[in-house]
């Protein structure tokens, strides 16, 4: 599996917008395992995005979905910055499954 975590700040006072733009623009994202979109409660403006995929590939080709590419277009005027992703490597949790060999 791929994962994906990063943080965006949303300009003052548009996290709410910026939230349901990202919630309603997921379409269909054929290997998308988990999408979550999170208030970060410390920040009225932050949100935080947890994406399991089922490979990088998946992820990337995302990006390419016509609801997704819309989305990105109307979510960015909406963002003030975007703090650097982490990548991860999911091994499991709840609505995942372990990779063979990781019971």
């Amino acid at each position: 599996m791929y994962g994906l975590i990063g943080k965006m700040t949303a300009v003052a006072g548009r996290r709410d917008e910026l939230t349901s733009i990202l919630l309603e623009g997921l379409g269909r994202m054929p290997g998308c395992l988990s999408y979550v979109v999170a208030h970060d409660p410390a920040d009225a403006d932050a949100i935080w995005v947890t994406e399991v995929w089922t490979d990088e590939a998946a992820q990337r080709a995302s990006l390419q979905v016509p609801e997704v590419k819309a989305a990105i277009q109307q979510g960015l005027p909406l963002i003030e910055t975007f703090s650097d992703a982490v990548t991860t490597r999911p091994v499991g949790g709840v609505g995942l499954a372990a990779p063979a060999g990781h019971a």
